[in-house]
């Protein structure tokens, strides 16, 4: 995240459901870290990933580092697992002031500078 031109990290837990456990990481510390380096983390809506849980939107929250719904699409079709990414954003109580995607050009370009 120290790099200058990091700005998301995707895939943060890297799980694939019913396939890949999530990785053994301690996610406060990787939030906290991103939230100190202005670097936002990617909601996969993917369905087969939905990378972040909902304990994990909660926690973004609390610390207050921006959330990014991506549908980690490969085809057009998969632009619709965006409603699986904004559920996933609800249930974890996140509102659209800590969603990126949210935030009109100017707001996202000013999330997007590096600190």
């Amino acid at each position: 995240m120290d790099y200058p031109y990091f700005n998301i990290l995707a895939h943060p837990t890297g799980r694939l459901i019913n396939e890949r456990n999530p990785y053994e990481i301690d996610m406060e510390r990787v939030m906290k870290a991103a939230k100190n380096r202005g670097c936002l983390l990617e909601l996969n809506a993917h369905p087969d990933r939905l990378d972040m849980n909902d304990i994990h939107c909660k926690m973004a929250k609390e610390i207050g580092v921006n959330v990014v719904i991506s549908t980690d699409s490969h085809i057009a079709d998969h632009l619709n697992n965006m409603r699986f990414g904004v559920d996933q954003a609800r249930r974890g109580w996140l509102e659209p002031d800590d969603i990126a995607n949210t935030k009109s050009i100017d707001g996202l370009k000013n999330l997007l500078q590096k600190k």
